[in-house]
């Protein structure tokens, strides 16, 4: 395989050539010390010596499996574990700190920093590795977790290397105010959409009762210093950083994170990363017009898993 790769939906050449496991792989509950209470995770034991992943979920209030408590569930950390399982390849996924499983780990969930989950991604690879005996760990991080990925990775020799799916190559404030100005009906509130992200890119808290009430909520006091920080990191440099081996998983009919414009900024961070365009793929990496399953996930791009597998084997 090159170094650089563009997949499209016909040219699955990931799903040759692996192994498959017929067993069903054990899953399991599993914990990692937080501040004041345990990270909370699941453990998927492809078997003893297997590679193990450690899997990072997006933003807001989304669980260990990729589901978000606003709505949408996916399930797509879920249906990877899943999958790479039946290709010999461990996982953990978690919970954020003060959220779902992990609620007791911290006293408000939204007093948290970037920096605060790259501590505990580092505290979730000392456990798996003294559990599993992996040499290290590799990190998988979705939408914003491929950002977190990115912020743990600097100056750890623990990690295997870097899968980022679906992951922003700007800064976040970017990101946002990008898909804020893709909504129609926010047109009569832009300026105040742009005011109150450049405040916030400049370490400004704003007074949410200037802002339209259909605002307050997303710019809430809670979150603005979270919003901060968040602002504060740049993904493309993080990744110029990292030396290690790097995939990227972008969705062609992503609205949320651009493959014309994130995905350029990741490749031009490092030029020789593995990347899998899917030219039919959303953001959570099925392919767009996906009929939700009874449970509401969304059954992934074929070759979502194989590539991943593929990767991580060659590596």
């Amino acid at each position: 395989m090159k170094s650089k790769i563009f997949r499209f939906l016909f040219l699955l050449s990931g799903v040759c050539g692996l192994a498959s496991h017929a067993f069903a792989a054990e899953s399991s509950a599993i914990t990692a010390p937080g501040p004041l209470g345990v990270l909370a995770g699941t453990f998927v034991n492809a078997g003893a010596g297997t590679p193990v992943v450690l899997m990072i979920p997006g933003s807001g209030p989304t669980d260990r499996d990729g589901n978000s408590a606003l709505g949408q569930k996916p399930a797509t950390l879920r249906q990877i574990a899943d999958g790479l399982a039946t290709h010999g390849i461990s996982s953990v996924r978690i919970d954020k700190r003060g959220m779902f499983g992990s609620k007791q780990a911290v006293a408000d969930g939204n007093h948290v920093t970037i920096a605060d989950y790259a501590a505990d991604v580092r505290n979730w690879i000392a456990v798996i590795r003294a559990r599993t005996g992996a040499r290290c760990v590799w990190l998988a991080g979705h939408s914003e977790g491929g950002l977190v990925a990115l912020a743990s990775v600097q100056g750890q020799a623990d990690i295997c290397g870097l899968m980022l799916l679906s992951t922003p190559g700007r800064r976040l404030g970017e990101v946002l105010r990008a898909q804020l100005h893709a909504i129609p009906s926010a047109k009569t509130v832009l300026p105040q959409i742009d005011a109150t992200i450049d405040a916030l890119e400049a370490g400004q808290h704003v007074d949410v009762k200037t802002l339209h009430p259909g605002l307050r909520g997303m710019f809430h006091p809670l979150v603005q210093d979270f919003m901060i920080d968040l602002f504060h990191h740049d993904p493309a440099a993080l990744l110029k950083a990292y030396h290690g081996p790097v995939l990227i998983v972008q969705g062609g009919e992503d609205r949320k994170v651009s493959a014309a414009d994130d995905l350029l900024l990741l490749k031009a961070a490092d030029p020789g990363a593995t990347v899998v365009l899917l030219p039919s793929a959303i953001h959570p990496l099925a392919d767009q017009g996906t009929v939700p399953a009874a449970d509401g996930s969304l059954l992934l791009d074929t070759a979502v898993v194989p590539d991943i597998a593929e990767f991580i084997q060659k590596h």
